[in-house]
């Protein structure tokens, strides 16, 4: 079953490289990017999983969990952390989960629902290279979903996550290309008279139906 943005994410018990878990056990009161990639040992995949590990600091900033996933066991993710680290220049810094049985890859619409584990190609699992951002209510806030061969912008995640967080808190919309510290939007469901009094300072009204305002604190 395809999940969409609302959908409860589907909880699971897997082994990760920091041991067995239970994903929303896992995630408790945070929230969690589950990301996942074709195969361990490819050169994309590679450099993806060393850039994260660069950015967790800022998903720690954001009260984020950040977990990745591949349909190979665990024992293979340990062995490759090494190449990570080697050619990224950072080492992995959060868990990996082992999928062989490619249950999580189905339970989240990452694979094809007839695709079976055992020895796989990164061919095979093409379309498992997807991104999940998951609130502490563990509701699907976002997703991302590119092809093998293209290394996704975990720079757009984290600022993803920036917008979905300041939505939670506010209830604003962000524009086209925002970034943190830009105006962001008054949704066209509060009047002008309780974007007044919630917004005393003023907002700018472009249009009726688009209004403006300085991004909350």
């Amino acid at each position: 079953m395809a999940i969409r943005i609302g959908d409860e994410a589907p909880d699971f018990t897997a082994d990760t490289t920091e041991g067995r878990i239970r994903f929303h056990e896992w995630i408790g009161d945070k929230w969690a990017i589950l990301f996942s990639h074709p195969k361990d040992f490819t050169p994309v995949c590679t450099t993806e999983l060393g850039y994260m590990a660069k950015l967790k600091p800022e998903f720690d900033k954001r009260n984020t969990k950040i977990i990745g996933l591949s349909v190979d066991p665990v024992s293979d993710h340990k062995s490759w952390v090494k190449d990570i680290q080697e050619t990224q220049g950072h080492a992995v810094n959060y868990p990996m989960i082992g999928d062989a049985d490619l249950e999580v890859a189905k339970a989240y619409d990452m694979i094809h629902p007839n695709a079976s584990g055992g020895k796989r190609t990164a061919a095979d699992n093409a379309t498992v290279r997807s991104v999940f951002v998951i609130g502490p209510d563990k509701k699907v806030k976002a997703m991302l979903v590119y092809p093998m061969s293209t290394g996704r912008n975990f720079d757009e995640v984290l600022r993803l996550l920036d917008s979905v967080q300041l939505n939670a808190k506010h209830t604003v919309a962000t524009p086209v290309n925002w970034k943190p510290g830009e105006d962001v939007i008054i949704p066209t469901s509060v009047s002008d008279e309780d974007a007044k009094k919630k917004y005393p300072q003023g907002f700018k009204t472009h249009k009726p139906y688009l209004r403006t305002v300085a991004q909350p604190k």
